[in-house]
């Protein structure tokens, strides 16, 4: 069986028509729902279409990873040279025969192609949005100064998110073509996040233009912004941690809980398990990484996240207590538990594949929601008098 062309650009014309045809029917029914609409809510229902395949992209990216379909098509962009499985179905059926539950097999391709058609769908509407953001944000300065404008459209937000996809574009060609290293795939379930939270960010700010008035921002007081905003960076470390015991299988290093081989500080090698740049199950030194340092992995993403479930909630608490951000609140609270509940699973349930991708969501959904706060909010000293600042 001959080895495929890592990069292999012959297909990439067609993959783009498949990502246009998945992205034309949510283009149709912004379209047909709120054509005539003001411009920022229609860019504002965009956004959160966008934002809703984007949160669904994350999680099949978590589903392809967890069941090790990354390497299903072994190289970029199609498959064996084939915008899909069905026209690579001789080379996929060679290298099942020589590894019957080997990284390739049907359904292993077809579960990273539909992958890459639903990431390329999402490419092109963030395409549209930032063509869009654009267009708008060039009929405003066309329009006369005698002439009552509208508030204005930034198209730097779009346009930064579209960069951003085509750089995560290149982190997912680097997972194949690096056959899964740890460093890149955590960073691209990174990227996917942060890809949600610049959705979730413009989505805001054009529901504020809609009001018409950026002063429609829900004031907390400076500490509690700060806590949002420490929570909030807290909640990406993390996201980091655990995307690392993800990328290096780690997370059947524990078994038990809340010991760890009915221990609580397990023999560990924190060296090994945290060089962050190697190969897949190898160590700092090349050779097979060993099971003290992916215990380390494991133990330091669990102690971790003893502290984060405590902010969050303390958080849900504090936020709870502010009327326009109490049902934000419910769903920190809820997700939190809900991030404690699958997180336990996995580890004592031996990593079901149900709980192993409702954790992802859930991070994913924390990350929406304090974006969300964040930008709907403003410190309560910003409306404060001047007079009163003074004294």
């Amino acid at each position: 069986m001959s080895t495929p062309t890592l990069y292999d650009l012959s297909p990439a014309l067609r993959l783009m028509f498949m990502g246009l045809a998945v992205a034309l029917g949510p283009l149709a029914w912004v379209w047909v729902r709120n054509k005539n609409a003001p411009l920022a809510q229609r860019l504002r229902v965009l956004t959160l279409v966008t934002l809703f395949l984007t949160f669904d992209l994350v999680i099949f990216g978590a589903f392809t990873r967890l069941t090790d379909s990354g390497l299903g098509c072994p190289d970029w962009p199609g498959c064996y040279g084939s915008a899909s499985p069905v026209g690579a179905r001789m080379h996929i059926d060679a290298a099942q025969s020589a590894m019957p539950t080997g990284p390739v097999t049907h359904s292993k391709a077809w579960i990273e192609m539909i992958h890459r058609y639903l990431a390329t769908g999402v490419g092109v509407l963030i395409l549209v949005l930032t063509f869009s953001a654009w267009i708008a944000f060039r009929d405003e300065r066309r329009t006369p100064q005698g002439e009552k404008r509208g508030a204005q459209i930034s198209p730097w937000w779009p346009t930064v998110t579209l960069l951003w996809v085509c750089l995560q574009g290149a982190f997912g060609a680097l997972t194949v073509t690096m056959k899964l290293f740890p460093a890149i795939v955590t960073l691209h379930l990174l990227g996917g996040l942060v890809l949600l939270a610049l959705l979730r960010a413009q989505s805001v700010r054009y529901g504020l233009l809609e009001e018409k008035s950026a002063a429609t921002r829900t004031p907390l007081s400076t500490g509690t912004r700060i806590f949002v905003i420490a929570a909030f960076a807290l909640l990406w470390l993390q996201i980091a941690l655990g995307g690392w015991v993800s990328t290096n299988y780690a997370v059947l290093a524990c078994t038990d809980f809340p010991s760890c081989q009915n221990s609580l500080w397990p023999a560990m090698d924190f060296k090994q398990g945290f060089t962050l740049w190697r190969e897949l199950g190898a160590g700092h030194d090349g050779a097979n990484i060993s099971f003290q340092a992916l215990t380390a992995i494991h133990y330091v993403h669990r102690l971790a996240a003893y502290l984060v479930f405590a902010v969050l909630l303390a958080l849900a608490f504090s936020l709870h207590r502010v009327p326009a951000f109490r049902v934000q609140a419910r769903w920190l609270a809820g997700l939190t538990l809900l991030q404690a509940a699958t997180g336990l699973s996995n580890v004592v349930l031996g990593w079901p594949l149900v709980a192993a991708v409702a954790h992802t969501g859930g991070a994913a959904a924390l990350v929406v929601v304090l974006t969300g706060v964040i930008f709907s909010s403003r410190s309560i000293l910003e409306t404060a008098p001047a007079s009163k600042l003074k004294a």
